[in-house]
């Protein structure tokens, strides 16, 4: 695997992120024309799609590459805490961990967010201070997105307030499956321009979209409308993540950079858990939406439990023999 192509930086959405690009204005134009323009996409071959991501995962990393491999990946991760019973606490502790992420190890290099709840923006603003850790946010009446657009503005707002520099938001799955792409569009648009200067990432719930056409079309409605990644999942709801439907949407997002220029990111998120996972994800990257893309600007993972399998197998690397857990903060 080569080198990261740092030059790969996000652009911004035409229109600041409230409008599309030239190429695609007529695809825009009203919901006749967005439904024709998602309908008219190539289909997915289903059965050459799950060849392709098997193959791809049977890739070998020897050893050099390998320890590329996780700290690219650790570089990546948004490193995640969802739950009802997150504390202020818990969150500065995961702060910690982000910013050093091996204590003992000072090169190994920082996360590229920490993602938490609206109301725990604050505290993750102020643990992080200028270490360069990003704060992202999950938004939109997380996780079902089904709440009134108002309300998903005002969720928006308020993280944004806070100090989050990414916001994660889930589209109305209900509305999408109905076919009313308009009002998904809009909602994302609007949502968009909520974020100000933070990043939009566009939570697709990929498990319950049922086939790869619907992911597709889920993709580029959210690139169309502003997103500047794309995302397959809340982490509620399974299947979360999978190697075949991250193909898609980086084949998604390989187009759109083909087709307007722009790079725009991908992230999985739920159930990747280990440092074996991580390198067939960062391998179909390579490969499905090419070298640009690996860079924490436009690949991420959404994990909660990975950062301690890339730890420990980092140690592995370097020491020749298996660190277990009691060597690294495992949460």
């Amino acid at each position: 695997m080569p080198e990261t192509d740092t030059s790969a930086q996000p652009s911004t959405p035409a229109a600041g992120g409230t409008g599309s690009p030239p190429a695609f204005a007529d695809a825009v134009r009203d919901e006749t024309s967005l439904r024709r323009f998602l309908h008219g996409l190539p289909g997915v071959d289903a059965v050459g799609l799950e060849q392709r991501a098997a193959g791809l995962a049977t890739r070998s990393i020897k050893k050099d590459s390998k320890l590329w491999a996780i700290d690219t990946a650790i570089s990546m991760v948004d490193l995640t805490t969802l739950e009802g019973a997150d504390t202020a606490g818990k969150v500065r502790t995961l702060c910690a961990k982000g910013r050093r992420p091996d204590p003992e190890h000072p090169d190994v290099p920082r996360v590229a967010a920490i993602c938490v709840y609206p109301d725990m923006v604050e505290t993750a603003v102020a643990a992080l201070g200028d270490s360069g850790v990003g704060v992202a946010s999950v938004a939109t009446a997380f996780p079902s997105g089904r709440s009134s657009l108002r309300v998903k503005l005002a969720d928006t707002a308020y993280a944004v307030e806070a100090g989050a520099t990414e916001i994660d938001m889930v589209i109305d799955r209900g509305a999408f499956l109905s076919g009313r792409y308009g009002q998904v569009f809009d909602e994302i648009r609007q949502v968009k321009a909520a974020c100000g200067s933070a990043h939009l990432k566009v939570i697709l719930e990929t498990g319950e979209l049922a086939t790869p056409d619907n992911v597709r079309r889920a993709s580029w409605l959210g690139l169309l409308a502003g997103g500047d990644f794309i995302k397959t999942s809340t982490g509620k709801v399974s299947p979360a993540a999978t190697l075949p439907v991250t193909h898609v949407m980086l084949q998604a997002v390989h187009d759109w950079h083909a087709a307007t220029g722009e790079l725009r990111g991908v992230k999985p998120a739920g159930g990747i858990r280990t440092t074996k996972d991580a390198i067939r994800y960062l391998v179909a990257v390579h490969e499905v939406a090419g070298p640009a893309w690996l860079d924490p600007h436009l690949f991420r993972f959404g994990a909660s439990s990975l950062l301690n399998d890339l730890l420990m197998q980092r140690r592995t690397q370097l020491q020749g023999h298996y660190s277990g857990p009691d060597y690294v903060t495992v949460d």
